[in-house]
């Protein structure tokens, strides 16, 4: 096979943006467990939440959503973790749908289920070309509006918030049809974001720096600036950066082992890529480390929790039976202590494991962001 027709298979494929520093990322040798200590796991889900998905009406985004609040507790209740800590979802909502819906995610993530960020889509050309100062105004309306619910509230008065980009277009990475601004990074910072959450995306806006959490370049003149940046390491704080927790993305084998060549694993959870027993080694097995704190690992999915094509997985059967294989293999208690965290506990352990600080995990869920107004009581 020649190089172009190799590299036309790349770009056909759209691997050029991640296969090459994926496979020379596995050349190098990861940083050794230390044998001495306890493993833990730390497990986050975050939903591009979308109710009106599909071109759903009213009556059907009601419907998903009320098959939410009645099936996810069922799930959920079966299982916790070292901390007696339910699973824990990361419902992130956008603004443009109805958001008398926020009320019942409000009332789940009171009793523990998880909590609620941001998921904006804003295309650059409707209702009218979007500007930096017309973003953060979306952004602003979205944090003041959702603060009537006390989402984003924290205690001392503060608004913070976690985010995902609609599209996968982060700084303008997909063009002016899904974002259109190329200093986004420097507005999310400036509005109150802590950390995003939208990778991996496998397409032109993967970033290059790929399994690694880390913090995005600020705008240098054009878009996808977070395409390289600076990685979290231990006792090297970082302030006033956006941090990027991205999923694992990878190789992995056919669970089936009906393939000969490894399928593309980008921490998806939806109807063909369902989480099971066998996955849930795989990304044990290569979950995402801090430098310097080796035992800490980190798994963060998504999912479209809301749309047709996967309603419902992540309280699906096989979820099911993942939990339970979270239980017995990875929170024995000895070895290995199970965290699910929601995406706000995930940046914080983050932010904890680089200020240096070691030992339980939990002890660092509320480090920096603490929990919002809805949450407290």
């Amino acid at each position: 096979m020649s190089i172009v027709n190799l590299l036309n298979i790349l770009d056909k494929k759209e691997l050029r943006y991640w296969l090459p520093f994926y496979l020379a990322q596995r050349l190098k040798p990861k940083e050794a467990l230390n044998s001495d200590l306890p493993i833990h796991l730390m497990f986050c889900v975050v939903d591009h939440f979308e109710p009106f998905n599909d071109k759903a009406d009213f009556d059907k985004a009601k419907m998903r959503v009320k098959v939410w609040e009645e099936k996810y507790p069922e799930m959920a209740d079966k299982f916790l973790d070292a901390d007696n800590q339910k699973p824990r979802h990361s419902w992130f909502y956008p603004p443009h749908h109805d958001l008398k819906f926020l009320k019942t995610l409000v009332e789940l993530c009171k009793r523990g289920y998880g909590e609620i960020e941001m998921h904006l889509h804003h295309n650059h050309m409707f209702p009218f070309p979007d500007t930096a100062e017309t973003l953060k105004s979306k952004i602003l309306k979205c944090v003041e509006d959702y603060s009537e619910y006390g989402i984003f509230c924290l205690p001392g008065g503060g608004r913070k918030f976690a985010f995902i980009h609609g599209d996968w277009s982060l700084a303008n990475a997909r063009g002016k049809d899904y974002c259109g601004i190329n200093n986004e990074i420097d507005i999310l910072k400036d509005c109150g974001c802590y950390a995003d959450f939208t990778f991996p995306s496998l397409g032109v806006s993967q970033p290059a720096l790929i399994n690694r959490v880390y913090y995005g370049l600020n705008y240098s003149g054009g878009p996808k600036s977070y395409n390289w940046g600076e990685e979290v390491v231990v006792n090297k704080i970082v302030n006033n950066r956006l941090l990027l927790i991205p999923g694992i993305l990878g190789l992995r084998r056919d669970r089936n082992k009906r393939k000969l060549l490894p399928v593309i694993e980008s921490s998806n959870i939806d109807r063909v890529d369902y989480l099971d027993e066998s996955r849930v080694d795989y990304l044990a097995a290569n979950a995402i480390r801090i430098k310097g704190r080796p035992n800490w690992l980190f798994i963060k999915l998504h999912t479209h929790g809301a749309r047709n094509a996967d309603f419902g997985q992540p309280f699906a059967l096989p979820v099911d039976r993942a939990h339970r294989h979270l239980n017995d293999t990875y929170n024995d208690k000895k070895k290995y202590f199970l965290h699910y965290v929601s995406a706000r506990e995930m940046y914080n352990i983050v932010k904890a494991a680089e200020a240096g600080l070691g030992g339980n995990p939990n002890d660092y869920r509320n480090f920096i962001i603490p929990r919002y107004a809805y949450l407290q009581n």
